[in-house]
């Protein structure tokens, strides 16, 4: 791990595109030695291996990236707010700034999640439908909410929103109510309230249920729905014509892949929906019973995301994004004892965070592969003989072609 604190963090260059013709290879490995709590550079030029040719054809070209990031949850901004101001701005720039791993995304969920102090909704008292008791609660305000401070990017404190003066809100429908008809949770007017009390209270920008905020120059508001992989593809939500004029695209979770590989799940989606993109929302290790919760410097967890990543890209996903932001030792708070790892792990007792392996998996993508950018098609020369490389490509809109190997 990487240790960062109040007066060190290690940082990335900005990313500085190669002359024509020429290209930059960035990588870390298993092996690659960290002294002391310093940590090596991302970025090193070299030479690919000569027995294997990776040909990007830009000829076909698929969907294009929304882009990628993380939640703050309670559990996230308890653990940020917990370190010292300048460790916290080293936390934030290292996850938002160019100086980090440039995430343009952020997951916010409404009212409580299992990673919160304890189960709390905007309106607690049975029966109100006229929600006449309806109120932020003091994680909104307290934990999420703009602490007013100046920084450049400006980032409020417990990480609310990417580096942005305006922002893309979205929304996810049926974030745990898959049972529940669609049109129960679309004209639900707790959503509609709490946007309005974010902007009251301060919150800016405001982002219901599940809500990403993206730079942008200007406002807009989309709704994904179902975002739990199922069997089967979102009929019910998508063939209502009602329902589906609320809904922008599909929101995915990572937990049960091994179960429902991706090809027969969010493939055949993609196939009769193309319409709707399609975003991985929320992705954690640790979730399964057979897991350990959290685990310093585990580069197989690394390889996880990365592997998930690319087979999530490589099938028409537009973006992916990552639980929470950060957690402590324990892996939590979690009021249910659901505990689980992190990219980042906190311990506030020595005012200190450390970077995981996964945090530098997520920057080869996030970093190297913004908004806007376009999957094209990628063929090997033929299969490594020593292991079997995964990778995609991408036309960056500069023009640049990225692409990730693992």
């Amino acid at each position: 791990v990487c240790v960062c604190n109040t007066t060190y963090c290690d940082t990335l260059d900005p990313l500085v595109l190669p002359p024509p013709g020429s290209y930059i290879k960035q990588y870390r490995h298993r092996w690659q030695g960290w002294g002391g709590p310093r940590c090596d550079p991302l970025s090193h030029w070299a030479p690919l291996p000569a027995d294997v040719v990776l040909n990007p054809g830009q000829t076909q070209r698929f969907q294009r990236v929304k882009g990628f990031g993380g939640s703050v949850t309670d559990a996230a901004a308890i653990n940020i707010l917990s370190l010292p101001e300048k460790a916290q701005d080293h936390l934030l720039r290292s996850y938002f700034s160019e100086e980090g791993l440039e995430y343009n995304l952020v997951r916010l969920p409404m009212a409580s999640c299992d990673f919160s102090l304890h189960a709390y909704t905007y309106d607690d008292v049975p029966y109100d439908y006229e929600l006449k008791h309806f109120s932020l609660r003091d994680e909104d305000t307290k934990l999420k909410a703009s602490s007013g401070r100046e920084q450049e990017p400006p980032m409020p404190t417990g990480g609310l929103a990417a580096p942005s003066r305006c922002a893309r809100v979205g929304a996810l429908a049926l974030p745990h109510r898959t049972n529940s008809p669609p049109r129960q949770v679309l004209e639900d007017e707790e959503a509609a309230r709490y946007v309005h009390g974010a902007q009251r209270a301060g919150a800016e920008p405001p982002m219901p249920t599940g809500g990403l905020a993206a730079p942008s120059r200007c406002a807009r508001v989309g709704a994904l729905a179902l975002p739990h992989r199922t069997n089967s593809p979102p009929r019910q939500v998508l063939e209502d014509e009602e329902a589906a004029r609320y809904v922008h695209g599909i929101g995915i979770h990572w937990y049960l892949d091994f179960i429902g590989p991706i090809q027969d799940t969010v493939l055949p989606t993609h196939e009769l929906f193309p319409d709707y993109f399609i975003l991985a929302t929320e992705a954690s290790i640790g979730a399964h019973f057979w897991e350990r919760d959290v685990i310093l410097g585990c580069w197989d967890r690394g390889n996880q995301y990365s592997h998930s990543i690319l087979t999530n890209m490589n099938h028409f996903v537009t973006g992916w994004t990552d639980w929470n932001l950060a957690l402590d030792l324990e892996g939590g708070p979690n009021w249910v004892k659901n505990y689980v790892d992190s990219p980042i792990i906190v311990d506030s007792s020595e005012g200190i965070f450390y970077k995981q392996p996964m945090f530098y998996h997520m920057g080869h993508f996030s970093k190297f592969i913004p908004e806007g950018s376009q999957r094209v098609g990628l063929v090997a020369s033929k299969e490594s003989k020593k292991t079997a490389l995964e990778h995609t490509a991408f036309l960056r809109p500069d023009g640049a072609v990225v692409v990730v190997v693992l």
